[in-house]
């Protein structure tokens, strides 16, 4: 079998960068959160925010590989975007745990990225747990409570539709409940990674509703899909830093000669080529697997998302070695790739805790 990308899917990767290219500015987004005029053109004229989702619920009806491409686009350019938050993690829990009423009533805004969705799940150790969260849910008369705090909640501070992982008394369940509840409270959490944006949600008896209170088989989905998704942002984000690294090398002269044409640092640029390589043939077969192959999911993503990790964590640090002193200065952006290398490689599971996981498997 050849994992690669077919005509529809290179042309949708070259709008996308094309796109990017003449509308994105990665500095001022950074200072915004994220660019909401590139946004919504990604969303208007692309779709990109409705790519995995069915058509009977407003979206394009496409597998999830098509939301991964676009994911490895925009981790290229370091694109600020509630892409991963919104469109994949809360869109991909609707889909695998809310009944068919609560989809028809909450993806066709997420589809048309009219709503801005957060799922709040990691524990006060940062762990997306199948069993639970931090967070407790107690039935009322008329519904539920919340109570309790959970971290690393992305776009969290913006959303305006709130999924919550809590534990009840016969399990784990998913709960929709209003930013504006009484009870509710969001704080920005400051990111080692200034291209992501993080929040802490504390509830203390906020009211909510139920989407499902037997979750955990769609959560263990969720949190696969929600590592693959990372995979796409790292391996884009490594094939950039391999690009920049080469041109660098170029065009750079020492003692006479450019820099590439010393053989050491060809040994060098040419391991992390098989390390980029290697990187996205893992994450594509992943995705191939979380649109294709439920069956499969697991393990791909876990090796996916452990060797994907540790990659584009050396392929960022080796960037900044082969570029010198300019990599360590603000204007270059290869101190950004190093700081999402180190973030990416902890969200929705560090390499270690993956390797744990493939044990089950042997």
């Amino acid at each position: 079998m050849r994992f690669d990308l077919d005509d529809d899917q290179r042309a949708l990767a070259d709008t996308v960068d094309s796109l990017v290219a003449r509308r994105g500015d990665l500095r001022a987004a950074i200072e915004a959160g994220y660019d909401t005029a590139l946004w919504r053109t990604l969303c208007d004229q692309i779709g990109v925010a409705g790519l995995a989702i069915p058509e009977e619920y407003g979206g394009a009806g496409c597998t999830y590989v098509e939301s991964h491409v676009v994911l490895e686009r925009l981790g290229a350019t370091l694109t600020p975007s509630p892409l991963l938050g919104s469109a994949v993690l809360t869109a991909q829990a609707v889909l695998a745990a809310a009944p068919p009423a609560d989809r028809e009533r909450l993806l066709p805004d997420l589809a048309a990225g009219r709503s801005l969705g957060a799922l709040a799940w990691a524990d006060a150790a940062g762990r997306w747990r199948a069993d639970g969260s931090d967070v407790t849910a107690r039935p009322t008369g008329s519904g539920w409570t919340l109570t309790g705090t959970a971290t690393l909640v992305l776009d969290g501070a913006d959303a305006d539709l709130l999924l919550v992982v809590a534990g009840t008394r016969t399990g784990v369940g998913l709960f929709e409940v209003s930013p504006d509840a009484t009870g509710v409270t969001r704080d920005v959490t400051p990111a080692l990674d200034p291209t992501l944006r993080f929040a802490t949600l504390t509830f203390r008896g906020a009211r909510a509703s139920a989407l499902s209170t037997d979750a955990a088989p769609a959560l263990r989905r969720v949190r696969d899909v929600a590592a693959i998704a990372v995979t796409a942002l790292q391996v884009g984000a490594a094939q950039r830093c391999l690009d920049l690294t080469v041109a660098h090398l170029r065009d750079r002269v020492q003692f006479g000669r450019p820099l590439g044409s010393f053989q050491a640092l060809k040994h060098r640029v040419a391991d992390l080529f098989v390390e980029v390589e290697t990187a996205r043939s893992m994450s594509w077969a992943a995705a191939w697997a979380a649109a294709h192959d439920p069956d499969d999911l697991p393990l791909r993503a876990a090796l996916a998302k452990a060797w994907c990790s540790d990659a584009f964590t050396h392929v960022a640090a080796e960037t900044i070695q082969l570029h010198g002193g300019i990599a360590i200065t603000w204007e270059h952006d290869a101190h950004l790739y190093f700081k999402r290398a180190h973030a990416t490689a902890q969200l929705f599971g560090a390499a270690r805790e993956h390797r744990r996981r493939l044990l089950e498997y042997v």
